[in-house]
């Protein structure tokens, strides 16, 4: 069974990009990623982006577009990873699962340890830049 899960990354005004670091409550501590979440049973995957940051970091996003899903297989799961680029709307970020966030710019994104699945996010994100 593959279960869908959403990203976002969200860009902000000067370019850089949120990233969050795993707390050691969470799978994979310490590793970094895009927050998100599962979609739930009869949402769809935008609404489900925006409601997993609105839980997970208390900021309201909107999402500039869709980035392609990638599959990634976890010893006991296997994920499909949807990504949105977005941009924040309103609020200030209060994390509520993770251990930390810092917005990077491209080239400090590529020295963070990333989630496996997060990675060819990441590489997508910065091929579409050039």
């Amino acid at each position: 069974m593959v279960l869908d899960v959403v990203c976002a990354l969200i860009i902000d005004k000067q370019g850089k990009v949120l990233a969050a670091r795993r707390s050691k409550s969470m799978d994979l501590p310490g590793k970094w990623e895009f927050p998100g979440g599962k979609v739930e049973p009869f949402e769809r995957a935008e609404e489900s982006v925006i409601r997993e940051i609105k839980e997970e970091l208390d900021i309201v996003i909107e999402i500039s577009k869709a980035g392609p899903a990638h599959l990634h297989h976890y010893e006991k799961k296997t994920i499909r990873l949807i990504p949105f680029i977005c941009k924040q709307l309103s609020g200030t970020i209060s994390l509520k699962e993770h251990e930390s966030f810092g917005w990077f710019t491209t080239e400090q994104l590529r020295t963070l340890v990333w989630a496996e699945a997060d990675i060819p996010i990441l590489n997508d994100y910065i091929n579409s830049l050039s």
